[in-house]
This record gives structure tokens, sequence and C-alpha cells, in this order.
């Protein structure tokens, strides 16, 4: 990664008259911004389709993209829908937030009438996709089609036979629900078609994406189903052991996160071609890759399935380097960033050498007065590595400021010298952007000098996060101007 800054911002932040930001317009015009605010990068986050909880790290597939995200104003212009269709009716009371409720139930309602008239008159293009992306769609849409007749229930409780994927069972499926199969797989070509779109939009604007994999899936996920030889899992098809982090100065139960662990010498065996499927995939989304807990690669953390929390979980030795050799001999050199934040071991310092990828700094742990020798202090950063303000797993440095550990907020206002005229939020922007890494990176939140209520995520906490919106008002030309003329001073216009 050369010299530059992004900003992180999920679609589903972007303002929507229709309840959650997706890839029409409002992406676009946030393009826009992110151009004349002279930004390199657009950080979104995964675009799988999310399941209970609502987040995108536990989605239903890795391969698929959210339905949700799909703009339903373009399908209007494509002719798939009618206005009164979906611009009568509440889709939410607060256009600050998501409800992810009221989404669930009003836009699947509206994209099978899109689907239907879809069916009444194919694209061209539209058997030369299905036949593309058949190697995962085919169980996409089957998985998706299960678990609503089952309505809604994990895959771990549906009928023996489903679960096990017996061929008669299967068959019989596609048999008698071929046109809700078809449904599923319509959504993935119109997700599909709108992210090319807008894709090729961003890169006309000189603007590349950024986006994450998580190392895990979910445990209800297509994968797990239709490839459970990849996974740790008894011959009840349920996981032996599960991931999550042990006990912490942050959780003194350590955080259960319980999504099935891989098997890794099973992977091994073929190569990983597991991974290389799955990254290939996201690079198709993506222009650089985030690779979410990059420190699991080298050793993770085992948690017997049957314990309620994670003290009682194990260190145990990961892929290492030769995934990523796998990877990188398949699909060649790609820009990728390794989130390697929290406590390290020698060995993640020794994997991230020698893959070379960026790694990461988050200034919200830069200043705990009992580490003075901090990396995460900006007098301790490499150029190879990528600064946040904070990531989306963090509250807005307002927030930060307002609600986070005094110790560590007066210390950062003696160590860079914050102005409080400027604004705490710019003098930490300032920081991050003055320093000598390849890249800065900024919650857009951070931009607006917002607080607490407009943080994305609080992990461990199920319920309430990945709602926050913006407004129209706030991607806005005075905004951009500003931002354009920190990335000019401090040297991070695009290349």
């Amino acid at each position: 990664m050369k010299r530059g800054a992004g900003i992180v911002m999920p679609i589903t932040s972007l303002p929507s008259d229709y309840g959650i930001g997706t890839m029409g317009k409002e992406a676009r015009r946030f393009i826009d911004f992110l151009e004349n605010a002279k930004q390199t990068y657009w950080q979104i986050l995964p675009l799988g389709p999310t399941s209970y909880g609502d987040s995108p790290y536990q989605s239903f597939s890795s391969f698929a993209g959210n339905p949700y995200l799909i703009d339903l104003d373009e399908l209007r212009r494509d002719g798939l829908l009618k206005p009164s269709e979906y611009r009568k009716g509440s889709w939410g009371d607060d256009p600050l937030r998501v409800d992810y409720g009221l989404i669930y139930y009003r836009r699947f309602e509206v994209l099978r009438k899109a689907v239907k008239r879809l069916f009444e008159d194919l694209p061209d293009d539209y058997e030369e996709f299905i036949e593309n992306e058949k190697g995962w769609l085919e169980d996409y849409a089957l998985f998706m089609t299960i678990k609503n007749l089952e309505g809604g229930k994990p895959v771990g409780e549906w009928p023996k036979k489903l679960h096990r994927r017996d061929p008669e069972a299967l068959e019989q499926i596609r048999r008698d629900h071929a046109e809700e199969i078809a449904y599923w797989e319509a959504l993935q070509y119109l997700f599909f078609r709108q992210w090319k779109k807008l894709r090729e939009y961003a890169h006309s604007h000189h603007v590349k994406i950024i986006g994450d994999i998580p190392i895990y899936v979910a445990e209800d996920s297509v994968e797990v189903w239709a490839d459970p030889d990849q996974f740790q899992l008894d011959k009840n098809l349920h996981p032996t052991e599960i991931a999550g982090c042990p006990p912490d100065g942050f959780a003194e139960d350590g955080q259960r996160w319980g999504n099935p662990l891989y098997d890794w010498d099973a992977m091994k065996k073929d190569g990983y071609a597991w991974w290389i499927r799955r990254v290939a995939q996201q690079f198709r989304f993506y222009d650089v890759l985030r690779l979410d807990h990059f420190r699991g690669f080298a050793g993770y953390y085992a948690i017997p399935a049957t314990e309620k929390t994670a003290r009682n979980g194990k260190w145990k030795t990961g892929p290492g380097y030769a995934l990523f050799e796998a990877i990188e001999k398949a699909l060649g050199k790609r820009e990728i960033i390794a989130e390697d934040l929290g406590f390290l071991t020698e060995d993640v310092y020794d994997l991230l050498r020698k893959c070379g990828y960026a790694g990461m700094k988050n200034l919200q742990f830069a200043f705990y007065p009992e580490n003075p020798g901090s990396e995460y202090l900006p007098h301790n950063f490499v150029k190879n590595c990528v600064v946040y303000v904070g990531t989306h797993d963090n509250e807005p440095i307002m927030g930060w400021f307002k609600y986070g550990e005094k110790r560590c907020t007066d210390r950062a206002k003696e160590y860079l010298h914050l102005d409080p005229s400027e604004g705490l939020n710019w003098g930490m922007i300032r920081c991050a952007y003055m320093g000598v890494e390849d890249t800065a990176m900024v919650q857009f939140q951070d931009f607006l000098g917002l607080g607490w209520d407009a943080r994305i995520n609080t992990p461990s906490v199920l319920g309430g996060n990945w709602t926050w919106r913006c407004s129209k008002k706030d991607i806005n030309k005075r905004l951009s101007n500003k931002i354009g003329k920190w990335t000019a001073l401090y040297d991070r216009l695009p290349r």
C-alpha cells in the first residue's frame, strides 16, 4: 500500500429513505465525497448476508452478498419495481438507525416482487451468471430455501436428513421448491449486478475498496453445512471446540464467540483449496482485503464446545505461513492488511514479517501509562502499517474522550498537545495523518465529531450493534474540502 488515507463507513450506515444504506445513489454520492476529500480508500466491512444479531462478521455465506444492500430505486429504474411497492409505509421511525426487524420483513417482501418481474423477461447475462457461480450459488440457494422452510432455525436444528445432506432428501427439496431456490439465486444476480456497477464507479473516481474477511465462519452457515470436513465437528456435525479469546482486562471470563474451528490438518492436505476459493471470492468484491484476527493464523484459542465461558480454552498452533504461501501461489501478490491488534506473541510477529502484510495500529490503544513503549504510539509507527484513530469496534473518538479511561485520555491530550478549540477529534486525525505510516484510516463519525451514540459495534454485546446511520447533510462539500486540504498537507493524495 502506498501513502494515502481512507474512511471507514459501512454501506449500511449510508443515508437512505428505505431503512438501510444500499448500493444506490447515496453510495455514489459518498464516493464523490471521497474523491473530493482526496481519499484513496473506502473501508466498508464484510458484505455477506447477516444472520441473527445482524453482524456482518456472522454471515450465512462467505461467498454471497447481503440482499439488504440491493438498492430499490435502482430496481425501479430497471423496471423491476413500481414506486408504490416500496415508497409507501414505514421503513423505520429513526432515520439515523437501522430497524433490522422491520427491514427483514419488508425488504424480502419487496424483493420478491422484483424477482418475479426479473423472471418475466430474463436479462441476456442471467443464465451465464448462474452457470459461472454454481460452485457456491447452488448450495447457498438450497441452504436459504431450507432455512426458510424450517422457520429460520439454525442448520444444527434441521431434520437429520437435511442437516446431513442426504442426497434423496435434498433432491426432494429441489423438486418441490425449485421456485424458491431460483428466488435466492436471483437475489444474488441482482446484488452482483449492482455491486459491479458501484465498484466500477468507485474505480472511475480513483477510490479503492477495502473489505474485511472474518477469520471464522458462523456455525449456521452454508460453508459448515456444505463442507463439514473442513471443520472440527463431531459425528453429529456439531463443533467439538469453538473459537474465542481468553480472559483479559476487558472480559474476566474471556470471549466465547461460538464459531466452529477449522480442521487445519484436513485443509493442509488439499493445499488449502477452501481458503483459496474464499479469498479469491473476496477479491471479486474488494481491492484490498483486511484479514480479521490475524493472530489466529499463528495460534488460535480453542474452547471446548460444552463450556459456558472461555476460561478453560487452550492455545493451539495455527496453519502459519503455509496457508498464505498457498494463497499467494494461487492468486498472486495481493494488497492485504493484517488485523494484528491486541496482545501478540513472537509467532504472530514472525508470521507478519514472513507475509509482508501491513499491520494495524490503533490510537485508542496507545496511551496506557503503564506501557510507555507501546507500539501504538506515533513515535513507534513503522511505514508498512495502517493507523486507525479507532476501528468499528471502538467508540468514536469523542465518545472515547468522554467515557474512556481518564488516565489514557489525559495522556493523549498531553502527548499530542491537543487543542480543544480545534476539536479533540481533529487533533487525533492530525496525529494519524502526519505519521510515517503508509495508510491512515478514520471512521466517518470521527470527522463528524460524534460520540458514543454513533458507535458501530460493541464486541461481545448482542443487540443494538450495526445500526448507526449518518444523515444526508453529513455528506457535504464543506467537510470534504477540509479533509482534502489535510490530505494534501500531509502528502496522502491518491497515487
